[in-house]
C-alpha cells in the first residue's frame, strides 16, 4: 500500500516542477482543493509527456496513452486500494499519482470521463498535426482544456450546468492564448493549431514561416484568431463573480493572466515570432492587484499594473 499523505506531496512535487502550466495563482486556491488539484495535475502531466515527441515513437508514446487509460479505469476495481508498480516508460511516482487520483475521484466525485477526455486529446496531439476548421480545433479544445475546468470546479463542490459552460468558455480561451503564444514552438514541433480555413481566408501561406518573422497576412489571422480568443474570454467572465471565497481569487488571476498575454501579443503587432510573450513572477503584483479591484475596473488591469 501506498501511504495517501506521500502520494499526495508526491503530486505536489511535480505541480511544483512544472510551475509554467500550473495555474497563474495556483496559492490562491483553498488548502483543502490543493491535494486534489495537485493529483490531477500529477495525471495529466505524465499524459502530456507520453505524448511529448521527446525520443518516443509514435507507437511507443501511444502505448503509453493505452496504459494510462488502463490504469484509470483500474483506479475503480483495485483489490488492496493500491496501483501496482509503473511500467516501462511510465514516472517512477506512477503508483503515488494513482493512490491519489483514486482517492480524490472518489472523494470528490469526479467522473472518469473527463478523464478520458483528457486522454484522447492527448492521443489526438500524437497523430494531428493539423486542423482544418474552427470547430475542428475547438473540439480538441472541448477535451484537452475544458476537462481541467470542470475537474477544479467538481473539487470545489460546484456541480452546475451554467457554471461549466463559463468554465468552458474560459478554459478553450486559455489553451487557444497559449496556441497563439507558443506558435513558433509548434511549427518547429510540426505542428500548426491556426485553422487552415483562418489562414486561407487571410491569404497566411505556412511555407513563409521559416523566414522568422511573421508575414502581413499571418499577422493578420493570429489577430482574428485572438479576437475570437478574447470573445470566449469575455464568455467566461461571469464564473469569476459566481464562485465564493479563494476559488474566486484563483479564477480572477488565470483569466487576467490569460488576457494579458493576449494584450502583449497585440503589442508586438501579432509576431510572436520575434517575442514571445508570457506571464512571470515579476507580473504577480500586478495581477493579484488587478483581482482586488476587479468589480470597479470591469476585470482590467489598475492604472500602473500594466507593463
Amino acid at each position: 500500500m501506498v501511504d495517501l499523505a506521500q502520494a499526495y506531496a508526491s503530486c505536489a512535487r511535480d505541480a511544483r516542477r512544472h510551475y509554467e502550466n500550473f495555474p497563474v495563482a495556483s496559492f490562491l486556491l483553498p488548502p483543502a482543493m490543493r491535494p486534489h488539484v495537485a493529483a490531477v495535475y500529477a495525471f495529466a502531466r505524465a499524459a502530456d509527456d507520453f505524448a511529448d515527441e521527446g525520443t518516443r515513437s509514435v507507437e511507443e508514446r501511444l502505448h503509453l496513452l493505452d496504459g494510462w487509460l488502463a490504469r484509470l479505469q483500474d483506479t475503480v476495481s483495485w483489490p488492496d486500494g493500491s496501483p501496482s508498480p509503473p511500467d516501462e516508460g511510465e514516472p517512477a511516482n506512477t503508483r503515488e499519482i494513482f493512490t491519489a487520483l483514486g482517492a480524490t475521484m472518489q472523494a470528490r466525485r469526479l467522473p472518469r470521463a473527463l478523464f478520458e477526455d483528457l486522454l484522447s486529446a492527448f492521443r489526438q496531439d500524437v497523430t494531428v498535426a493539423r486542423y482544418a476548421t474552427w470547430d475542428d480545433l475547438l473540439d480538441y479544445c472541448r477535451r484537452s482544456a475544458n476537462p481541467v475546468g470542470r475537474l477544479v470546479l467538481r473539487i470545489a463542490g460546484h456541480e452546475d450546468e451554467e457554471l461549466d459552460r463559463w468554465s468552458d468558455a474560459i478554459c478553450t480561451a486559455l489553451q487557444l492564448t497559449n496556441f497563439w503564444q507558443d506558435l513558433k514552438i509548434d511549427f518547429d514541433r510540426g505542428r500548426i493549431y491556426l485553422p487552415g480555413e483562418l489562414l486561407r481566408a487571410h491569404g497566411a501561406d505556412e511555407r513563409s514561416l521559416g523566414a522568422g518573422r511573421l508575414s502581413p497576412e499571418w499577422r493578420a489571422a493570429v489577430a482574428d484568431a485572438a479576437t475570437r480568443t478574447r470573445a470566449l474570454f469575455a464568455v467566461g467572465r461571469p464564473l469569476c463573480d459566481a464562485v465564493q471565497g479563494r476559488l474566486r481569487w484563483e479564477l480572477r488571476a488565470t483569466w487576467l493572466g490569460g488576457t494579458r498575454i493576449l494584450d502583449r501579443l497585440e503589442r508586438t503587432g501579432w509576431d510572436v515570432l520575434a517575442r514571445r510573450p508570457t506571464i512571470g513572477v515579476a507580473d504577480l503584483p500586478g495581477l493579484l492587484a488587478a483581482t482586488v479591484v476587479w468589480s470597479g475596473g470591469r476585470g482590467r488591469m489598475p492604472r500602473g499594473a500594466e507593463s
